[in-house]
């Protein structure tokens, strides 16, 4: 399978919707076109950084400058927008009227961003943006709202804004045909670069306004909030055969890495032994061999505990450009 590109002239009128109510959606969902698309893009990105130590200092193109600095404008509202001072029990309420900004700005944030060519998009990339950092109702965030960032992506990859080569696209998928075209693509900044940006904006976010774990498994969970680093940051240390999964055990980390940075993430936000807080990690540590395996399980356990879970994916927007067909 490959990306096809969209029109975005020929999108229709009405914007994508939750529209996984049911298990039974679930399956429908995993049927459809958008779903292998996504499959096939996030395994591209992660074959991209395969090696890829942070920081990335390659050169950004002018798509990925233009979503960090997106990502930017929306961190600085935090700055305008304090936590309540008074307790609150679940979560800081500020965080609603951080959302109702979002809500209110990101048409313009968008329209900002993207060539005037792609403006007719913008009501069909707009519920993905908003999904991105947490639910401003309940207060919370989870793998959810991290999913619905890469679907973001995925959009403006299949509108064209992003580009990936076709040398990558024959790395994640062989039988897709990847042809002699040399030229990098957006893809390893799309993880280093704008993924990462990301990260730091969604983690603000959880410390500031106390967001709470969406549907956290709690100790017996890979992470209460993120999948992804976990995923993308053991394909960076693929292939390094003097560096064991054990690793991460040690109590200092170089930040050269996703994972690295999640585990220091958790032992921020968890005390006690590692162990006991993080069992999963812990025996993927210990029990596995090699970060070739790492990486492979990590997706299958990402398509099985996040993609696969009804309660995870039902508030996921469909439709138009990314198909529910």
């Amino acid at each position: 399978m490959t990306f096809q590109l969209v029109d975005a002239g020929k999108l229709p009128i009405d914007p994508p919707v939750p529209l996984i109510r049911t298990d039974e959606d679930v399956s429908r969902w995993h049927r459809s076109k958008s779903y292998q698309e996504y499959l096939l893009f996030i395994q591209i990105l992660n074959e991209a950084v395969v090696g890829q130590d942070l920081p990335d200092s390659s050169p950004s193109s002018h798509a990925v400058s233009a979503i960090i600095q997106l990502l930017d404008k929306v961190e600085q509202w935090v700055e305008d927008i304090p936590p309540l001072p008074t307790p609150q029990r679940f979560g800081n309420l500020a965080f609603r009227d951080w959302g109702r900004r979002l809500e209110e700005r990101a048409p313009q944030l968008l329209s900002d961003t993207l060539p005037a060519e792609l403006h007719s998009a913008i009501p069909h990339l707009v519920p993905y943006l908003l999904t991105s950092f947490g639910s401003f109702g309940r207060v919370d965030y989870g793998s959810g709202h991290e999913l619905s960032f890469v679907l973001f992506l995925l959009g403006l990859t299949l509108l064209g804004f992003f580009r990936v080569s076709r040398v990558a696209l024959g790395a994640a998928n062989s039988s897709s045909g990847s042809g002699n075209d040399p030229t990098p693509g957006d893809e390893r900044a799309l993880v280093l670069q704008v993924f990462r940006r990301y990260l730091l904006v969604a983690w603000k976010l959880q410390d500031v306004y106390q967001l709470e774990p969406a549907g956290s498994h709690g100790v017996w969970g890979l992470d209460d909030y993120q999948f992804l680093p976990f995923y993308w940051g053991s394909a960076q240390i693929r292939g390094q055969k003097d560096v064991s999964p054990t690793i991460i055990l040690n109590p200092t980390l170089p930040p050269t890495n996703l994972y690295n940075l999640g585990i220091d993430r958790i032992r921020q936000l968890k005390q006690g032994p590692f162990h006991e807080h993080s069992p999963q990690l812990y025996s993927i540590a210990v029990g596995v061999q090699g970060w070739r395996k790492v990486n492979t399980g990590m997706f299958k356990m990402y398509v099985a505990e996040v993609l696969s879970k009804r309660v995870v994916v039902q508030h996921v927007p469909l439709g138009g450009l990314l198909s529910w067909d």
